[in-house]
């Protein structure tokens, strides 16, 4: 087994060996050990066989551990680098095992191809109802360098830290690209923490906020008189001198206090409104923005003095493999980390966020909240699953279309009534999804809600609270303890039957 050390030096080696090739990486986004969760396998194997005892998943600096989980079958899926003989895409087989095993939320059967943009777009691979994990490419090593709030295993978040604890030490200006909620104010506090400035201020400003005629005022200061009833007031610049001042949505700053903008930047000077005389400032400046500025609405002067170091902060579709640890960060951030069910992690994996962190962030408050109160939340109950914007690429199921065979999923499919699905096609979706509610009522195109009220009112299936101990059993015993083979024998929900196996147990070992 290799230590941590022993594998960076067999994929440093590995690295070299083959620049400008991406290295193939699987990252753990759900485990239920939650420890486990953003531990990573990255290599270049030419055949990467994943099991219960393989490969080794590491974090920088640890030991490298097996999934070990046991709902994951000893018998591997395989993952073939360039398997139809392309070599820049992937090839997935599956073994012919009762481990359940989806593919972006679907069940899934084999060989099924993703060619190497597929693999870019990050594949969320689900074993045994237990472990999610996110196949894509890596195009660095991983590594351990921690920024204030930016969480992330994958390369664009790597690369992203790797930057801004480059320009962090200096007073060099920076510009914050990315689309809404990718956490530009968070890296922008991350830069002012991690340089000389740490101690002084940020001063923060939304642009888009700023009253136009009283803009340069907010800005710059005004002297005592300069417009009606104005009192001498200290302006933002003032404020941030020797600190920083964090400009928010600079692609909204009124065109009248760009030039002047564009002078402070110059030379570090600026007059306050009705002043004879000139001040200086010293504040450095992190300007943010999500629209694109090289136009000529924008003052490209000023444009090009802000960009004295640009940092694109990549979309959440673009870094999938970072959604387990995010989940969890956030999660603890709102103060708790509930037990989620496995089908919405897979679901949020699944998901391509239009708005970004801010909206997962959301969207996990909820969650936990209906989890506090004994709910079971779905994705479709906390997000509006409305069709993407222009240029988004959201949807429920991101990569389905890779799937053979199968039309993509998502938030467009009609949803049926209950009063339209037979007693015989509620049994025929239990049975062909191993008796998993959630899977078998996005088969027959119904939220888990009215999945619920179909199994109430079917004369063929029971809920395992109803049938009797001694059944269950019996039917353990004929299935050897395979929960998975007893459901289909007692025609039951798996996971009524696992609560109910559990509650026996329970009741065996408790006081009397």
């Amino acid at each position: 087994m290799l230590d941590s050390t022993e594998y960076t030096q067999t994929l440093q080696l590995s690295a070299q060996g083959m620049p400008g090739r991406p290295l193939l990486a699987l990252t753990i986004l759900w485990h239920p050990d939650p420890a486990r969760i953003g531990e990573q396998f990255v290599g270049d194997p030419g055949t990467l066989e994943v099991n219960r005892y393989a490969p080794l998943f590491y974090r920088p600096g640890q030991a490298g551990l097996p999934l070990g989980h046991g709902t994951i079958s000893r018998d591997p899926v395989r993952i073939v680098r360039g398997g139809d003989g392309d070599g820049e895409g992937v090839v997935v087989h599956f073994p012919a095992t009762r481990m359940p095993v989806e593919l972006n939320g679907r069940a899934a059967t084999g060989p099924v191809r993703f060619d190497a943009a597929d693999v870019a777009r990050g594949q969320v691979l689900t074993l045994g109802r237990a472990v999610v994990l996110c196949l894509h490419w890596m195009d660095c090593l991983p590594k351990h360098n921690p920024v204030p709030g930016l969480v992330g295993v994958g390369a664009a978040a790597i690369a992203l830290r790797d930057q801004i604890r480059m320009v962090a030490p200096t007073d060099i200006p920076v510009l914050l690209l990315g689309e809404t909620g990718t956490g530009k104010e968070i890296a922008a506090r991350a830069i002012h923490a991690l340089g000389q400035r740490a101690q002084a201020r940020l001063v923060a400003v939304n642009m888009a906020a700023l009253n136009e005629s009283l803009a340069a005022a907010e800005l710059f200061g005004a002297a005592r008189g300069a417009y009606t009833g104005a009192q001498e007031r200290r302006g933002l610049f003032a404020e941030a001198d020797g600190g920083t001042l964090f400009l928010d949505e600079i692609g909204n700053a009124p065109a009248s206090v760009q030039p002047m903008l564009l002078r402070v930047l110059e030379g570090g000077d600026y007059r306050p409104l009705g002043a004879t005389q000139d001040r200086k400032t010293t504040a450095r400046l992190i300007a943010a923005t999500d629209q694109d500025l090289d136009t000529a609405a924008f003052n490209q002067a000023l444009l090009r003095r802000l960009e004295g170091f640009a940092l694109q902060l990549p979309p959440l579709r673009a870094r999938r493999e970072d959604i387990g640890v995010l989940i969890v960060h956030l999660l603890q951030a709102h103060g708790a980390l509930p037990v989620l069910p496995l089908e919405l992690v897979v679901e949020i994996a699944c998901y391509d966020w239009p708005g970004n962190i801010r909206q997962l962030s959301h969207t996990l408050r909820r969650a936990a909240l209906l989890v506090q109160h004994g709910g079971t939340p779905q994705l479709e109950q906390l997000v509006r699953l409305t069709p993407a914007p222009a240029g988004s690429a959201a949807r429920l199921v991101p990569a389905a279309e890779a799937m053979p065979a199968r039309a993509p999923a998502g938030p467009e499919t009609p949803r049926r009534k209950p009063s339209d699905i037979s007693d015989a096609e509620v049994l025929r979706a239990m049975a062909g999804n191993e008796w998993n509610i959630q899977a078998a009522a996005r088969d027959l195109g119904i939220s888990r809600p009215t999945m619920y009220k179909l199994l109430d009112a079917h004369r063929e299936i029971r809920w395992a609270e109803r049938i009797p101990a001694e059944e269950i059993e019996r039917a353990l015993a004929a299935c050897a303890g395979d929960v998975g083979r007893c459901a289909e024998l007692l025609r039951t929900p798996t996971e009524s039957l696992r609560r109910e196996v559990r509650r026996l147990a329970l009741d065996r070992v408790a006081p009397t």
